[in-house]
């Protein structure tokens, strides 16, 4: 059975698709769906789809984007780009790109029919991807992650720093970045932002340095909360740790 992957922005569209068309009477399945380019780039070697359905609106990274990369990567792979009336020509025009049609939203049931036919068609000739060992996408996800710590590193001085707020300057949603930084570190993105914290912290304690001081610094300005953070993770309050800090 061939492998399909839905990728709009649009919860209701992908729900809309994945649900009124009979891809069983095609031998296809729906194996996954993505919400942005980004994410269906980070997601697709999970999936391993024979055919994607690639929406051109999307933010951080849209339908034409995805497909320049995706074609490079994945040669054989079947895209089919949906497109608005009013950007019709705008994908038309992406002709050096591996597409292999190109649908108007909202899409009518025959048409898409039809296209999956015609895509069966060419994957019963050609065969499913080949796609080797995942080792390329297995180093570009943790790359992708180390990014993501690095950025964390770079700006957990900010009181507003938070999961939602990192995922979408990286372009995910909150749900695959929490899942995605889980398994990859073992670290739950909140637990990682707060040992970040407290690490910095335990270097700027001192006889000179308020907890409230400190508290601010680091991000986190109820003072309250963070002494909790702090006892938790070093096991002493901070004026306890401050004044080992003292004595040393």
């Amino acid at each position: 059975m061939y492998k399909v992957m839905i990728i709009d922005d649009e919860a209701s569209a992908r729900k809309l698709m994945h649900n009124s068309i009979d891809w069983g009477s095609m031998d296809m399945e729906v194996a996954g769906e993505a919400a942005s380019g980004i994410e269906a780039i980070n997601t697709i070697d999970d999936i391993k789809p024979d055919l994607a359905f690639v929406d051109i609106s999307m933010p951080f990274m849209n339908g034409i984007e995805f497909a320049e990369l995706a074609s490079k990567r994945y040669p054989n792979l079947i895209m089919i780009i949906m497109t608005a009336h009013d950007k019709f020509e705008y994908a038309r025009k992406c002709v050096s790109l591996q597409i292999f049609d190109y649908m108007l939203k909202p899409m009518v049931r025959s048409e898409v029919m039809e296209v999956l036919k015609r895509a069966r068609e060419r994957l019963d000739e050609t065969g499913p991807i080949s796609w080797g060992d995942g080792s390329e996408a297995v180093s570009e996800q943790r790359s992708t992650t180390e990014a993501v710590m690095k950025y964390i590193e770079e700006n957990y001085t900010d009181s507003t720093l938070n999961l939602t707020s990192v995922a979408q300057a990286f372009g995910f949603s909150s749900s695959y970045l929490s899942r995605k930084f889980k398994s990859e570190t073992g670290k739950g993105f909140a637990q990682y932002l707060t040992e970040c914290r407290m690490e910095n912290a335990m270097r700027l304690a001192g006889p000179d340095m308020k907890m409230f001081n400190v508290s601010a610094k680091v991000g986190i300005p109820d003072p309250n909360y963070f002494g909790r953070c702090f006892k938790k993770y070093t096991g002493k309050s901070y004026s306890e740790y401050a004044a080992l800090v003292t004595r040393e």
